[in-house]
């Protein structure tokens, strides 16, 4: 089974689709005699650096094996928004009572139609990422195949082979395997098969309550799946502030999602046409019966068949081994993305491209340590976060002071009926200096940027109370916790001293 027998259904959104990131009549031209910067993996990351490149006048050839725009296009980021964003108008229609908007028929669900959507819009977005926009436009020597490294400055495709002074792997990452057992044989979806559906699984078994579980389990619980969501640990998003996974288990169960956390998973197995979870709390074993099991436990990096050791580029379980700017154990070749990175998201693989492009064809020195990475779980409320969490801080010994403005208490947010949630920054002790922040929110991820922009402009909490912020937005809890910090300010002395020049100004 080749890659595209993976692209299902092949209806004429997904035809777009690989005719624009995989055209089966695409031809790979003849290759330069030398690249200035040859990218394996067409991702996010790879598809940054290749552009960034050429449009400083590099010569850059770009190598994808399978579909242009990686995971984020293709089974991540983009078809995942689209079904969230269907599922988040149930939820609007579903909790219209208390706007005073009666809907007396109830909600239909065409699941089909939802997922046809989706299709339909990825197909649309892919022309920025195809293959022909990139030859076209951004002057990229585009080549789909397998490239692997065939010596000190060679890349192979096939039978030809790329000359390069400088390359970069951006090869990604793919949902990682694990170990359960009988999980193989009772069959499980991904977040790389999940968007293949056409039919509603009337019960869906989610294991694992990170970001992807949590997405889906609230999306498809309201689409109408029944919904059970296992993790090991005691609440979701267990990497998250513990306040933040409180407020969205709060909001699973009034959307009706199963938790079942603390729970180690013991086996899985097929009982006829229905797939069974068997898993164990506080010594107890119990079974979860579904349609269908989501699998979202983590992201492996893709490292086989590269050729890396030809060219000493070490890596082991967590992808590629790089220093701070990026470069591999071979100084001609960097890598970005989730093929060596933590942070595996769509936009820090576009800012490490953008280290990669200064740091080999400029001789740069950019770090990606310096860098705030915020990121955002787009669940019901979101929840977005940037920098430290207070246990972060106290490993590293720094005393931090927090501010929380609770969205209960912030005009707009009781006008959008969304009060359920709250934004907590963390300053250093006794400054205004702000060193993290977590944002529940319905728009959290929108609103996180602020926050991160005065990290990254070292621009304090005290500042942002003088931003004018319009009234009423919910933004406007941010200004709020400004003015918390300033008032701190007010000692017992500067009080006093208040009180003193005030006195004198009556007389």
């Amino acid at each position: 089974m080749s890659d595209l027998d993976l692209i299902r259904p092949m209806d004429e959104h997904n035809q777009t689709l690989v005719a624009n990131v995989h055209p089966p009549d695409w031809v790979n031209p003849q290759p330069a005699d030398r690249y200035n910067l040859v990218v394996i993996g067409a991702g996010t990351a790879g598809l940054v650096a290749a552009a960034g490149a050429a449009g400083v006048g590099a010569r850059v050839a770009l190598v994808e094996r399978h579909l242009m725009g990686g995971d984020c296009l293709n089974v991540g980021c983009v078809p995942s928004k689209c079904i969230i964003r269907s599922s988040r108008v149930i939820g609007e229609i579903e909790g219209a009572a208390r706007f005073g908007i009666r809907v007396p028929d109830g909600v239909e669900v065409d699941f089909a139609a939802v997922m046809q959507r989706m299709r339909e819009l990825r197909a649309r977005i892919s022309v920025n990422d195809a293959a022909g926009t990139f030859r076209d436009q951004k002057g990229v020597d585009v080549f789909i195949g397998d490239g692997q490294f065939t010596g000190s400055d060679t890349i192979s495709v096939g039978a030809t082979t790329l000359r390069f002074k400088k390359a970069v792997i951006a090869t990604g990452a793919r949902a990682s395997a694990v170990a359960i057992e009988g999980l193989g044989e009772a069959g499980y979806l991904t977040n790389e098969t999940i968007f293949e559906l056409t039919e509603r699984p009337r019960r869906l078994a989610v294991i694992g309550a990170g970001p992807i579980g949590c997405e889906m389990a609230q999306t498809f619980r309201r689409l109408g799946s029944e919904v059970a969501l296992i993790d090991m640990s005691d609440h979701i998003l267990p990497r998250e502030d513990p306040d933040a996974a409180a407020a969205v288990e709060e909001a699973f169960r009034r959307d009706g999602v199963e938790l079942v956390v603390s729970a180690r998973i013991r086996s899985a197995r097929r009982d006829g046409a229905e797939k069974v979870v068997v898993v164990e709390r506080g010594g107890v074993e119990s079974e979860i019966r579904a349609d269908e099991i989501l699998l979202g436990v983590g992201r492996s990096p893709n490292v086989e068949g590269l050729g890396l050791e030809r060219v000493g580029v070490e890596h082991d379980r967590e992808g590629i081994r790089v220093d701070d700017n990026l470069r591999t154990t071979n100084p001609a070749i960097f890598a970005a993305g989730d093929v060596c990175m933590k942070h595996k998201f769509t936009h820090t693989a576009d800012a490490a491209a953008r280290i990669v492009i200064q740091n080999a064809l400029f001789f740069g020195r950019k770090k990606l340590s310096v860098l705030q990475v915020p990121w955002c779980t787009y669940t019901e409320p979101e929840v977005a976060h940037v920098g430290l969490y207070p246990s972060e801080a106290k490993q590293r010994g720094i005393a931090i002071d927090t501010y929380v403005q609770r969205f209960d208490e912030v005009d707009r947010a009781i006008a959008d009926g969304e009060e359920d949630g709250f934004v907590k920054v963390h300053c250093r002790k006794g400054s205004d200096e702000i060193l993290g922040a977590t944002i529940v929110a319905r728009h959290a991820g929108d609103m996180i940027s602020e926050i991160t922009l005065a990290m990254v402009g070292k621009i304090g909490l005290g500042t942002i109370a003088s931003v004018i912020h319009p009234y009423p937005t919910q933004a406007e809890a941010i200004r709020k916790l400004g003015d918390a910090y300033n008032r701190t300010r007010l000692t017992p002395t500067v009080k006093w001293l208040f009180d003193k020049i005030l006195s004198w100004s009556r007389r």
